[in-house]
């Protein structure tokens, strides 16, 4: 890397604009516009991507540290995360229900064509992730390409400045005298917090200097939080998931690789109920209607733990860890997990009782119970009668060709086609049977299946939730509003007073809040010979 080295004898490095020591105009083009105010911003200090631009590594670096580059990725972020808020995310649309179907359904040719872009599962998308990624990318390499060179020129400045350097700031002054009160101008500083440097009978002081690096210490909060965000995506540091279970049930809890389950013992629902409530209530409920308003429901639960390795297909062996009543905001926590109760399901179908019986007699020849979720194949009564179950239709209904067709595996509207076996008709006879309906496509049948009565169960709904990640999303958080405090309540002021032969410079700059310096500078060379600098114009 080339060096340049100043008049004062400083080196800098390539690409400086002021000398990091005494503000002298360094590159052609500030030493041109001679009449022009300096670019403060980053103090003249040479950023890498102003300086190299010539490999593959260059462009890339100078790509990302661009804040406009910064702003658009921020703007598609946007712009795509409004996306993700016009139709329920897949996470939260019904589970007895599938993707394309349910925004075909609820959202017409909309809905089926955000499905198809993949805008029902955006926030876990793989372009949504390079976004994210991209925005970190750009404020780790922003951050980089202007504080490394700042800090250095903050660092190396020195107290003796260049004439041209004092002249062509905002804030300046020029007193024909030989005389400068500078004890008494050292403690009207150090009364306002200044730190004070002295060399050769120049003054520098500086104060706020923190205040500089609010900006960077946001990236780092911003770059933190990000980081959390997308850790949200590594298996095992966050689980979101709905848990149903009906009554009786134990499944295994999502999100725990097989080594926790829970059982639903009871799941219990309490209304409001007019006459056995306190006065004050009667109007809700009356406004209502009786027995509309949920007072509580709650899920009587055991945890489990599996003991020894998975075996697939053996039964699991389970040591009860705890029982526990399941509410609305009163969790069941255990190992970073909490499960939530969020929903229920009343008197879902779960047994269905038939008799195989004779039409014309009404002899009855047994019965057949049906576990909607486990059916068999056949039942056999004895005595050569058999039922055989030739398809099963959970959740019936016709699709567009006019086929029986299933919309779910969950038994919200079972249908059969039963092929019943009996000595006299060995070949068997084939009976659609569904809810309210039974029909016999070969005729009239000798024998069919009459409906005795139906078992139903109580489900519930838990949220599985575990967050490894929250920790860190505050850390970037607080990090972040660190940064906003420090740079907004702060600013960085610099004074600086230069004696020459038969004059006195001085000069003054701060990032924001001129009006206040002004103030403070009048208070400091109040009662002296020394004109108090005022703000110059740009004249370029």
């Amino acid at each position: 890397m080339n060096k340049v080295k100043c008049e004062c004898g400083h080196v800098n490095p390539e690409g400086t604009i002021l000398c990091e020591s005494c503000g002298n105009t360094i590159a052609v083009r500030e030493k041109t516009d001679s009449k022009k105010l300096l670019d403060m911003k980053y103090d003249g200090s040479a950023r890498r991507s102003q300086t190299y631009k010539k490999t593959i590594v260059d462009k890339i670096w100078n790509f990302f540290s661009s804040v406009k580059v910064g702003v658009w990725i921020i703007v598609l972020l946007l712009i795509a995360s409004a996306l993700g808020t016009v139709f329920p995310q897949e996470l939260y649309i019904p589970p007895t229900v599938t993707a394309s179907e349910f925004y075909k359904d609820e959202y017409g040719i909309l809905g089926q064509l955000y499905y198809m872009l993949g805008f029902h599962n955006l926030y876990g998308s793989w372009w949504y992730m390079v976004l994210v990624a991209s925005l970190g990318i750009s404020l780790v390499i922003a951050s980089l390409d202007r504080f490394v060179p700042l800090y250095r020129a903050l660092k190396k400045q020195g107290v003796t400045r260049h004439e041209s350097f004092m002249k062509r700031q905002r804030l300046f002054s020029a007193t024909k005298t030989n005389e400068l009160p500078a004890e008494m101008i050292k403690e009207r500083l150090a009364a306002r917090r200044y730190k004070i440097r002295e060399e050769n009978g120049n003054i520098f002081a500086e104060k706020g200097r923190f205040s500089r690096w609010g900006p960077y210490v946001n990236h780092c909060g911003l770059i933190i939080f990000l980081i959390g965000a997308m850790l949200r995506f590594v298996p095992g540091m966050y689980v979101d998931e709905v848990l149903w279970l009906r009554e009786g049930e134990t499944a295994v809890i999502p999100g725990t690789d097989g080594k926790y389950y829970l059982k639903n013992e009871k799941f219990i629902m309490e209304v409001y109920e007019k006459d056995k409530e306190d006065e004050v209530f009667e109007d809700a409920i009356s406004r209502v209607g009786d027995g509309s308003v949920v007072k509580n429901f709650q899920s009587n639960v055991i945890l489990y733990e599996r003991k020894g390795e998975i075996v697939h297909g053996a039964t699991p062996e389970l040591e009860e860890i705890q029982k526990k009543q399941i509410r609305v905001n009163e969790p069941l926590k255990f190992d970073s997990f909490s499960l939530y109760q969020v929903d229920y399901k009343l008197n879902e179908l779960n047994k269905m009782t038939f008799s195989l019986i004779d039409k014309e007699t009404e002899e009855s020849f047994g019965q057949i119970t049906v576990d909607l979720l486990d059916p068999q194949k056949e039942y056999d009564l004895g005595n050569g009668y058999k039922v055989e179950i030739a398809t099963y239709l959970p959740d019936f209904y016709f699709d567009d060709d006019g086929e029986p067709a299933t919309k779910t595996r969950v038994p919200n509207n079972p249908a059969f086609v039963f092929n019943m076996i009996t000595p006299d008709k060995p070949e068997g006879e084939t009976s659609f049977v569904a809810i309210q309906q039974t029909i016999e496509p070969n005729g009239d049948n000798k024998y069919k299946l009459k409906f005795e009565n139906v078992e139903t169960k109580n489900l519930t709904a838990l949220t599985v939730r575990k967050d490894l990640t929250l920790w860190i999303l505050g850390l970037g958080g607080a990090i972040f509003m660190i940064g906003v405090i420090q740079g907004m309540y702060w600013n960085h002021r610099r004074i600086w007073i230069k004696k020459s032969e038969d004059e006195i410079l001085i000069a003054a700059h701060t990032n924001k809040n001129w009006y206040g310096i002004q103030n403070e500078m009048k208070t400091i060379f109040k009662d002296t010979a020394l004109t108090i600098p005022k703000e110059q114009k740009d004249e370029s």
